[in-house]
């Protein structure tokens, strides 16, 4: 999933997933399309092909694309497995227009679809002398007549021939969109083997520029970037086309170096539209609240929340009772540490814990960024906004208060801020200071009886075996700790403390300490010991400083530290 997380910043409108011939690799398509919706919270337009593909196959694959929230469909004919003819298989199809026509007859308006455009001339077709350029044209304006809902073109070099193929489209009546489909140069070699498979033309300049760096990689790379700058400008400066379609081929620096060129990229202003990822999946579109306690396990939240039939919008509601998923090695383990190899190199980053102060040690290097994971932390690097609080989080591990999500406090910054913004233009966001960690029944004990002379602090702690919340307030209740306020709008209040939850978070903090840390030690060791002994003695507390105008969160820990 790391590739296609790197497509937030600039906020992309849907990445492509692409379909094995023949349906080799369905399966892998249809669960990278679902996780990208239900985990990056990006639009997948997901490839299908109708070759050597019966229609229980093309079904098959529909359903699943429906069953994971998936609503973009790329309807093409496709290639044969390598080694083997074309063929329409019984029971198939022949065409993309076929296939676009099975598909909207067999599920209305369900899929947006996309069909291919060749403005040069298809490979198979014009390229080879088979078809007239007026006979590809009808066949384009058959499949959109059938229900396609947008073209994407096969990738080019010349921008006249591509220019001149969106004139003609829209002469011949075909008016939907049309995304051009640019390739960045990556190496000679690979250019090459592109451009003779696709039957590319390649403008004289373009081959003259190559011949004198085709040895240099870097300088092929650096020109690649150069020509597709010069290509996407002179497009979007047409008007002809409502954006670019970009062939990455999993490799996206070009990519992101070409959006910073053409300043489509924002440097300084906010575009998230809620301070976490929301999923693109259909029931969770109106999703806008939830609990803080996920804010670095964002998947497992997800997972346990999979079951729901309605997602909180614009208030998570004081009588909610939310009924999480059970736990599993999955949700406990986490992305990336689901083998045996991952466990052992993470274990031995980590080194033994035979004392607290050598806990203390491995949560200080995480906060220094000498350790890039923890248990309760699914990212590999802090937030921004984390580092703007990091000296008293790295103060607070030294002295054995183990803090796993923390946010400072946020008195109206705009709602563009590269740190801290979200929602869109023109607003206002604000944030309570927060804090959540592991910590010994002691200093609990201390810090409750600190609370008093700080009014503004509101506490929950709850050991792994607890039935009920401790807190300093009488009647604890659903706290909102972040909030907007956006022009002609209501308030959005996107993230939660809410004590039902926090008894859901604490089964899972808890496991952690056994199946995801102690488990990485022998049977019968020392850490593994230390560990689960913490797991079964120690609190898990979070505070809130409900004070976001000048209030100081980390100002009752000074007396406590002191005392204890």
């Amino acid at each position: 999933m790391s590739e296609s997380t790197v497509w937030r910043p600039p906020s992309p409108f849907f990445c492509d997933m692409t379909w094995g011939a023949g349906g080799s690799t369905s399966d892998l398509t249809l669960e990278l399309s679902g996780n990208i919706q239900k985990y990056v919270g990006l639009d997948v337009m997901m490839h299908l092909t109708c070759t050597n593909m019966p229609v229980e196959k093309v079904t098959e694959g529909l359903e699943g694309a429906k069953e994971r929230g998936i609503r973009n469909i790329l309807a093409l004919r496709g290639d044969p497995p390598a080694g083997q003819e074309w063929q329409k298989c019984e029971g198939g199809f022949a065409h993309a227009s076929d296939l676009v026509k099975f598909v909207r007859e067999s599920y209305g308006d369900y899929f947006s679809i996309g069909v291919a455009g060749y403005p040069e001339g298809h490979p198979a077709g014009l390229l080879e002398g088979k078809l007239t350029y007026e006979q590809e044209m009808e066949f384009l304006k058959e499949k959109i007549d059938l229900g396609a809902d947008f073209i994407i073109t096969q990738m080019f070099y010349d921008v006249d021939l591509f220019l001149k193929f969106v004139k003609d489209c829209r002469a011949c009546g075909i008016n939907v969109p049309i995304l051009p489909g640019i390739l960045p140069i990556q190496n000679y070699a690979g250019f090459k083997r592109m451009t003779g498979f696709c039957k590319t033309h390649v403008p004289d300049y373009v081959a003259e520029a190559l011949e004198p760096i085709k040895e240099d990689d870097a300088s092929v790379k650096r020109y690649g970037i150069k020509l597709a700058v010069q290509m996407c400008r002179r497009i979007l400066e047409s008007g002809l086309v409502p954006g670019i379609h970009f062939y990455s081929l999993n490799l996206e620096k070009s990519v992101m170096a070409i959006l910073n060129e053409l300043g489509l990229v924002a440097q300084h202003e906010a575009i998230r539209s809620l301070p976490w990822r929301p999923a693109t999946l259909d029931k969770r579109r109106s999703e806008d609240v939830r609990p803080i306690f996920w804010a670095n396990r964002p998947k497992s939240y997800l997972d346990r929340t999979a079951e729901w039939d309605e997602f909180p919008n614009g208030r998570w509601g004081d009588s909610r009772s939310p009924a999480y998923g059970d736990l599993s090695d999955y949700h406990l383990m986490g992305t990336g540490f689901n083998t045996p190899e991952a466990r052992s190199s993470y274990a031995e980053s980590i080194g033994e814990v035979n004392t607290i102060s050598d806990i203390n040690d491995v949560f200080v290097r995480f906060c220094k960024g000498e350790l890039t994971r923890l248990p309760w932390v699914e990212s590999e690097t802090l937030a921004n906004e984390t580092r703007m609080i990091l000296g008293p989080l790295m103060w607070l591990n030294q002295n054995g208060l183990w803090t796993i999500n923390s946010q400072p406090r946020v008195n109206g910054a705009p709602s563009s801020d590269h740190t801290f913004g979200w929602g869109g233009p023109g607003g206002f966001v604000y944030q309570k200071a927060y804090v959540e960690f592991f910590v010994n029944p002691q200093t609990v004990d201390a810090l409750f009886e600190a609370a008093k002379n700080h009014p503004s602090l509101t506490i929950y702690a709850v050991t792994r075996n607890a039935k009920e919340v401790r807190c300093n307030e009488r009647r604890p209740r659903t706290n909102a700790v972040t909030w907007g306020v956006f022009p002609n709008r209501e308030i959005v209040q996107p993230t939660v403390v809410d004590p039902v939850s926090f008894l859901a978070w604490r089964d899972e903090a808890f496991d952690l300490w056994g199946t995801f840390w102690a488990n990485l030690y022998p049977e019968g060791s020392k850490s593994r010991g230390l560990l689960n002994e913490v797991r079964d003695t120690y609190s898990l507390v979070n505070i809130v400083d409900n004070d976001f105008v000048s209030g100081d969160i980390f100002k009752i820990f000074g007396s406590v530290i002191k005392a204890l």
